[in-house]
């Protein structure tokens, strides 16, 4: 919590105590010097701290004038303090969100080459959370206001608009971003966020989620890289567990993403030499350096090959994807000083 906060619920709390003291000392004073009945003290105790001039119940004598005198002295002076805290907390905590807004917009105008997330319902805060421990830089999108407490709870960066409108978009930096994820639980304005996108940055990578499989090819025209389908990944999976369990479950057991247990990782060729003379993955010797095993290739078309040859040449701009333990995998970082692209 912020201190200036704090500081001002302290002195909510302390005005609340205030109040709370004097409506006790005028209730038990009307009482016992007055000798009103409980509900008769009360009434006049509120009447009198409130000044709100109604008559008095029955006729003061002279005790309990006096006594009045001092709390309504003291009434004017703790609700008038009770009241200047209370309204000073609700100014200072609006420009302290409004400061705070400013301040993340300034951060998020920072950004390049960032990832932006359309949406934090189930998949697009799952994606959070992976990009989060890949320490990618990312901001969220998010139209409903409510969910700003739980963006703000998870030290998320984010945007607080509809996506479907060009300059909640822009705030967020989709001009800039080099990834823009739809997870909108709709069809229609996951197809919608994607033209826009499109049109805003003609270079972005766009992955979207949708709901039918109907949806697939509208999505990919309108412009999406990828678009993927929770619910047909769900059930080939449940499906994989029946027909191919042993192995369903190594796989399940893969990382990709975290700090110490990673057994996949994908390194730019440019990363493990700077020589301009072709090399081949049997040159690298990966598995003596490391411990890794090259289980990959991707060329610099984008295309793959599984289990490549030896002699396979290593093209610039291509990839590999090796395979080991966490500590093979922290090795292999550590030994090409690529940690960096891990983040």
């Amino acid at each position: 919590m912020n201190p200036l906060i704090k500081f001002f619920r302290t002195k909510i709390y302390t005005a609340i105590s205030l109040l709370v003291i004097i409506l006790l000392i005028g209730v038990n004073g009307y009482k016992f010097i007055s000798g009103y009945t409980w509900l008769n003290a009360l009434y006049m105790t509120v009447i009198t701290m409130t000044t709100v001039g109604f008559s008095e119940v029955n006729p003061l004598d002279t005790e309990s004038k006096i006594f009045t005198i001092f709390l309504i002295l003291g009434s004017v002076v703790i609700v008038g303090y009770a009241l200047s805290v209370i309204t000073e907390y609700i100014l200072s905590k609006n420009d302290f969100e409004e400061l705070k807004q400013k301040k993340m917009q300034k951060n998020i105008n920072s950004f390049k080459n960032h990832i932006v997330i359309c949406g934090y319902g189930r998949n697009g805060k799952q994606a959070a959370r992976k990009l989060m421990a890949y320490k990618k830089q990312f901001v969220v999108i998010e139209k409903n206001k409510e969910m700003a407490d739980r963006l703000q709870l998870d030290n998320v960066s984010y945007v607080i608009g509809n996506a479907n409108e060009d300059e909640t978009l822009l705030m967020a930096g989709v001009d800039r971003a080099s990834c823009f994820i739809s997870a909108l639980p709709n069809d229609a304005d996951n197809l919608f966020v994607v033209l826009s996108t499109r049109q805003l940055n003609s270079k972005i990578n766009i992955i979207s989620r949708a709901s039918n499989e109907s949806s697939y090819d509208k999505l990919k025209f309108a412009g999406a890289n990828n678009v993927i389908l929770p619910d047909k990944i769900g059930g080939d999976h449940m499906a994989s567990l029946v027909v191919v369990p042993g192995l369903m479950e190594f796989i399940d057991n893969l990382s990709i993403v975290g700090k110490s247990d990673i057994n996949i990782e994908e390194v730019a060729i440019e990363k493990l030499f700077n020589s301009k003379k072709a090399r081949t993955i049997k040159d690298l010797d990966l598995r003596k350096k490391t411990g890794c095993t090259v289980i990959g290739y991707k060329d610099s078309k984008g295309d793959y090959t599984v289990n490549p040859e030896a002699d396979m040449p290593l093209e610039s701009k291509s990839k590999i994807i090796v395979l080991g333990r966490p500590e093979q995998i922290e090795l292999l970082n550590s030994v090409y000083n690529i940690e960096i692209e891990n983040q």
